[in-house]
């Protein structure tokens, strides 16, 4: 009975995804025992955007575009089972960002498909610990590294957070193998992967003398430029958060008091390439660590909430490196406050800011961006509605402001 009771214990701390809500207990889990130590689970959510944005470029023939676009942000299923207490399986798969640019007629050209977030498989090492490898998410860096899409505050991620997506890791997940758990009140995270070859810039070189592109595995090789390194470390203060899963909370939305500080790094030799003024190429360490802070808890007795997080991270992808107005060689400052309003009422409302400040090594400047919303929680963060306003200022460019609305419901 004992043991029953713990695995039982477990399940329930594991299967809390709905912060927040009335309707929403441990989801779509079905027992194939009686006790429930042998279960599936599946998860399914989706993320429908209109989007404003008045500073929107050209289209490929030089038309002018529409000001306001439709999307599904994501579309995902996710399953994970098991059939012993010591095994486990996760599958997830979906789909990001389809609109109207990127559809196709019958549904076959890239954008339209579904393809695999995570698949892996765990071997539990005792009650507290585990191993496991495959397709993962069990990143390093920091919190937001790691962010769940389920539950985040804000619209969306902070995307310069999700620091090797597309570079090292296919959509922030790496092929490989990690280490998981939790000693007391402080949990870790560590892994050992494999880097893409076809990453973001699948087809750049180095400029003689120039900057670095990461393209480290590609031109050196995979025994001198295939492996990355990570791992995430960090204390909780107050009540103590689930590990079960990778995914890390956005708000708790009051049903938690969590206070946690972290530190994590991510590692990856000779990733980054240099070329000489001879054109000899020269492998370039990318290192990125970071230190972060997460506070959530509820105040007063009317279902009032305050959440707060705050991030520094220090990114070296070479040398002057950067792609696009997301990757560069630098830091990063970014925080985000919100307050869930206390009523005697389902609905919730929490209104949020958020801000980031980046420093730019290549262009000796920084960008800055700004956003201000509001969450409106119809059954916590199983069905809400977020608007967002938010301004980039990138550089010595004109701001760029946006301005979103997003629907979103899970199971």
């Amino acid at each position: 009975m004992k043991k029953l009771t713990l695995i039982a214990g477990l399940l329930f701390s594991a299967l809390t995804f709905s912060q927040g809500s009335p309707d929403y207990g441990g989801g779509l889990k079905v027992n194939i025992n009686e006790d429930g130590s042998k279960y599936f689970r599946v998860i399914s959510w989706a993320q429908f955007w209109a989007q404003n944005n008045s500073d929107r470029p050209l289209d490929a023939n030089g038309n002018e575009q529409s000001d306001t676009n439709f999307s599904i942000r994501r579309a995902r299923v996710l399953m994970y089972a098991q059939i012993s207490k010591d095994f486990m399986i996760l599958t997830h798969f979906g789909l990001n960002s389809l609109n109207g640019d990127n559809m196709s007629p019958t549904g076959t050209k890239d954008a339209s498909q579904l393809f695999f977030h995570d698949v892996w498989a765990q071997y539990s090492l005792g009650k507290n610990h585990a191993i496991g490898g495959g397709l993962h998410y069990w990143n390093g860096i920091s919190r937001l590294n790691n962010q769940s899409t389920l539950n985040i505050m804000t619209l969306d991620n902070q995307r310069q957070a999700w620091a090797t997506l597309g570079l090292s890791d296919q959509f922030a997940r790496h092929m490989g193998v990690y280490l998981k758990g939790a000693l007391g009140k402080f949990q870790y995270r560590v892994s050992v992967n494999d880097a893409v070859t076809n990453n973001l810039q699948a087809t750049a070189t180095p400029v003689n003398g120039g900057a670095a592109t990461y393209t480290g595995r590609r031109l050196l090789g995979s025994k001198d430029a295939g492996r990355t390194y990570a791992g995430y470390f960090e204390y909780g203060f107050l009540d103590n958060e689930s590990n079960f899963l990778p995914y890390k909370v956005g708000s708790y939305l009051g049903t938690k008091k969590v206070f946690n500080v972290g530190a994590g790094f991510f590692a990856h030799p000779s990733g980054s390439v240099v070329a000489d003024a001879l054109g000899n190429l020269k492998g370039e360490d990318v290192k990125i660590f970071a230190l972060d802070a997460f506070y959530d808890a509820p105040i007063g007795s009317n279902g009032g909430a305050l959440t707060a997080y705050a991030l520094y991270q220090n990114n070296d992808y070479g040398k002057d490196f950067t792609l696009g107005t997301t990757y560069e060689t630098g830091s990063l400052l970014h925080g985000h406050v919100g307050y869930v309003i206390p009523m005697k009422m389902k609905t919730k409302f929490q209104p949020y800011l958020s801000f980031d400040s980046r420093k730019i090594d290549a262009l000796n400047d920084n960008a800055s961006q700004f956003g201000v919303g509001a969450n409106m929680f119809l059954s916590g963060h199983n069905a809400k509605l977020t608007l967002e306003y938010q301004s980039l200022k990138y550089a010595t460019s004109d701001a760029v402001n946006t301005l979103t609305l997003q629907a979103m419901i899970y199971l």
